[in-house]
């Protein structure tokens, strides 16, 4: 993968993002944490994106209500996986319905992470 790939990591756990970080960034992904649904927002207000990992369970705004916010908004979303411990049929389901190219339950393999981000730019090219 190309070292411009860029990546915001949406999650309120430190320990999750550290971790996410440190596998893509082994990988090449240039990469930025946001650590809430608002800080988020901040952040795509004034920077561009390939590819949004978000978390699901976050205190204040899910990862689901931020993507359906977004696009209540007009936004144009970058392709987006969800990276959750909430792993129930109608979680994956909702993730889909929402347009995710990806619904990883936590905890993923190294591989399966960077095989979903590769698989979700692919279809999105």
């Amino acid at each position: 993968m190309p070292d411009l790939i860029r990546i915001l990591i949406v999650d309120d756990e430190p320990d999750t993002v550290d971790l996410i970080q440190i596998t893509l960034r082994t990988a090449g992904y240039m990469l930025q944490a946001a650590y809430s649904a608002e800080e988020a927002r901040q952040i795509l207000n004034n920077e561009r994106f390939d590819l949004l990992l978000l978390d699901v369970m976050m205190p204040e705004t899910s990862g689901f209500d931020l993507v359906r916010e977004l696009r209540e908004e007009g936004w144009k979303l970058p392709p987006f996986l969800f990276l959750t411990a909430r792993g129930r049929a109608e979680d994956v389901k909702e993730g889909n319905a929402l347009g995710a190219k990806g619904y990883l339950v936590k905890p993923v393999t190294r591989g399966s992470l960077i095989d979903a981000i590769e698989a979700a730019l692919y279809e999105s090219s």
